[in-house]
């Protein structure tokens, strides 16, 4: 259980960058930090695992003031992943995987053997155990911090904008592999990030931050879609635009009985399948992972 308890931070610069927030974060659940640039979400993150301080309030885990823990020790307990993977050039992959348990003091063999196995678990060939971080893709760099960020078998992960710089097509396996991974290891996940869609795709609960990290709302991905808390909140997800309000189009691909879907500007944004030329009933579950959803 993760809570913050009325915390401020300011810096030399002026404004706070984040005043008298107060949340109590789902254990074992993904939530989404998103907001636009300044709305202070990495600054909350850093904060749970003391990257910075607050100059007011408190952070908790599991009912604890993590001021009152060393930082480095804190941090090895908690998987992190940043946006630029934050490999450390000069090891091959599977060092930069052991990072954690070695410095926890595991033997180095079966440091490595925890590598390894990770490599598997996030979609990395065994082929490149023994690359260097200049040598890899930018999506396996991705993989290679998210295997690091579990090495040491933390209850929470941090992931700061981590599919920020990757391809689209890219970007989108990561999401899935972070939707599967959480499947099989149910963490604690605080995820930031500036995209919408992004947030919606892979948060049970997402918050969307003002300037200043204050909370425009808290909800699922659902209630937020039905029901913005005002118009900031429905000018940040798109219904303002009408970018959320999706109708069937008149237009059919070529094979089979699905339909065009469109937004309210009349373009396309996905195929929803209509199995014997009939529409889909809507799915009654409170959210549905990777799905269109049509509104309205």
């Amino acid at each position: 259980m993760i809570e913050f308890v009325g915390v401020t931070k300011s810096y030399d610069d002026g404004a706070p960058a984040v005043e008298n927030f107060s949340l109590r974060l789902a254990p074992r659940r993904i939530t989404v930090l998103v907001g636009s640039s300044g709305s202070g979400k990495t600054t909350l993150l850093r904060m749970i695992n003391r990257m910075v301080d607050p100059s007011a309030g408190h952070v908790e885990i599991d009912g604890e003031d993590v001021a009152g823990r060393s930082p480095v020790t804190l941090r090895r307990g908690i998987g992190y992943v940043p946006q630029d993977a934050g490999l450390l050039p000069h090891r091959r992959v599977i060092d930069n995987i052991a990072t954690v348990p070695l410095l926890k003091g595991e033997p180095r063999g079966a440091a490595q053997l925890r590598a390894s196995e990770l490599m598997n678990v996030v979609g990395l060939s065994p082929a490149l155990a023994r690359r260097y971080p200049a040598q890899l893709s930018g999506g396996q760099r991705q993989r290679v911090a998210v295997a690091r960020a579990l090495a040491g078998d933390p209850n929470i992960l941090l992931m700061d904008e981590p599919f920020g710089a990757v391809d689209p097509i890219v970007r989108a396996d990561l999401q899935q592999e972070t939707l599967r991974l959480q499947q099989e290891l149910r963490k604690t996940i605080v995820f930031v990030t500036h995209d919408i869609d992004e947030a919606f795709l892979l948060g049970d609960e997402v918050v969307v931050l003002r300037p200043g990290a204050q909370v425009a709302q808290h909800g699922t991905p659902t209630d937020i879609l039905a029901e913005p808390a005002d118009d900031f909140v429905a000018a940040f997800i798109g219904s303002a635009r009408g970018k959320r309000r999706l109708t069937i189009s008149t237009r059919r691909p070529r094979d089979g009985d699905d339909r065009v879907v469109v937004d309210a500007g009349g373009y396309p944004v996905g195929v929803i399948t209509a199995p014997g030329g009939r529409l889909p009933v809507a799915d009654p579950t409170p959210r549905s992972r990777g799905g269109t959803q049509v509104v309205g």
